[in-house]
């Protein structure tokens, strides 16, 4: 893969790096010796590497420190505010789509601290519930996918922060 992205000149992107280019372990078995060298071979091919590959993680702390001081930038995003929530929540409902009544983004923004991954997952999952329903989005799809998004992670109420 290396080779081919240098030879096509083409930008490696490795999401969820930290599965990946995770911390070196202490050896005490067949599998940690293995993991360790391929997570040393990956620091050696990365190292040499000619191109450009971007490692993209929530778990920035989880890959191993070696390949964290080989790395160029490292851009971190903030969780967003309220104000960034609602418009992420805004910018997830297109004009076009079907909708009967109020929309309360700056309160959903307040009361559900989510991701702008989760945002766009509620907000898919809303539409998607409308439809299903054969009705234009209303507040109240929103907030029932805000639910499904708390549950389908573990979270009993939907309260709390969706990373």
């Amino acid at each position: 893969m290396f080779d081919a992205a240098e030879e096509g000149q083409a930008i490696i992107l490795f999401d969820e790096a930290d599965s990946l280019f995770a911390k070196r372990t202490e050896v005490r078995s067949s599998v940690d010796r293995y993991a360790n060298l391929e997570v040393n071979y990956l620091l050696q091919r990365l190292d040499s590497f000619e191109g450009i590959a971007i490692l993209t993680t929530n778990f920035g702390t989880a890959i191993d420190n070696a390949f964290r001081r080989r790395l160029s930038f490292r851009l971190t995003f903030p969780f967003p505010d309220d104000e960034s929530r609602e418009l992420l929540w805004k910018a997830h409902l297109p004009d076009g789509m079907p909708r009967a009544g109020e929309f309360d983004f700056a309160d959903l923004a307040r009361r559900f601290r989510m991701s702008g991954g989760y945002i766009r997952n509620a907000s898919l999952r809303a539409a998607f519930i409308a439809a299903e329903e054969g009705v234009p989005l209303t507040q109240e799809h929103l907030e029932r996918a805000i639910r499904a998004e708390f549950r389908e992670i573990g979270k009993l109420g939907d309260s709390g922060v969706l990373e």
